[in-house]
């Protein structure tokens, strides 16, 4: 493994490694208004939601590294504080690249990229029609990190008005993984699309707590065999199985496989390893931990 000290890299080469790393990320493709009342568009990756009450979203305009420049965006928000952060779907992933393109100041972005631009609700920039999920927002506090080039200047908006296409929700009204098709940003000329195979699920930790990787035997902890997946799958069942139902476990499901391995423990250890792998990606926690523990249950 190497190791970098930021202050020993050139502001495009830590650049890239804090992009090449963190991501993907979602994209707020920010519609604003400048003093003249002229519309801008404009994606940023630096970009994430912090809170639901009060609901607010954080983006960055950030400095550019190469000149020190500022952008159009954040003149805006100074201007005229007030914002629409759109979401960015696959279909529209091309066009809101266009839109990055930097134009001079004056230029209408809703033009260049071919978006659709229509009227919000609460406040004065346009939202983006082919966008399926759209948050109206006032600008409540700017941050400028630093005064040089790369430097964030972050814009905290509060969320006032949310407008969601119908065809991206569920029988329930909610938004639906598997129908909005977003993508995020990653390093380089990357992006990553949440879609199909890309999607997966998993549950979530509640208020009751897991047992815990370390409840496992150190054969277990240190397998070579068991993944991190495996590993956070077992430490996160309520109970550990007692040794009763470990024992009538070994004595039924797994008693061939003690008799083929009776002589070869290194061996016996693996296949163990092996079959309570299988069961885990079955979701059959408890009889992964059965398999487990029976190795030492005697």
């Amino acid at each position: 493994m190497k190791s970098f000290d930021p202050a020993n890299l050139s502001i495009p080469e830590l650049h890239g490694y804090l992009v090449g790393a963190i991501g993907p990320r979602p994209v707020a493709f920010a519609s604003t208004i400048d003093a003249q009342g002229r519309p801008n568009l404009s994606p940023f990756s630096f970009f994430n939601v912090f809170g639901a009450n009060p609901p607010l979203l954080i983006f960055s305009p950030a400095r550019r590294g190469r000149d020190n420049t500022t952008k159009h965006s954040y003149h805006n928000v100074k201007a005229v504080p007030e914002v629409v952060i759109n979401v960015v779907t696959y279909s529209m992933v091309h066009q809101t690249s266009l839109a990055s393109t930097e134009y001079p100041e004056g230029v209408n972005e809703f033009a260049k990229a071919g978006f659709t631009p229509i009227a919000s609700e609460k406040v004065k920039p346009f939202r983006v029609k082919e966008s399926p999920v759209q948050f109206e927002c006032v600008v409540k506090h700017l941050i400028e990190t630093g005064s040089g080039g790369g430097a964030g200047n972050l814009v905290l908006c509060e969320v006032v008005m949310i407008h969601v296409h119908d065809d991206v929700l569920d029988a329930n009204g909610k938004i639906d993984q598997r129908k909005i098709d977003l993508v995020g940003r990653m390093g380089g000329h990357f992006y990553a699309r949440a879609h199909g195979d890309a999607l997966f699920e998993l549950a979530q930790p509640t208020t009751q707590l897991g047992v815990g990787v370390d409840s496992l035997p150190p054969e277990a902890r240190n397998s070579t065999v068991l993944t991190g997946s495996d590993l956070g799958k077992l430490g996160a069942a309520l109970t550990i199985p007692d040794e009763t139902a470990v024992n009538e476990y070994r004595l039924t499901e797994l008693s061939d496989t003690f008799i083929a391995h009776k002589d070869q423990p290194g061996n016996l250890l693996t296949v163990l390893h092996q079959h309570a792998h299988g069961l885990l990606a079955q979701g059959k926690v408890e009889e992964a931990w059965m398999t487990l523990l029976a190795f030492n249950a005697r």
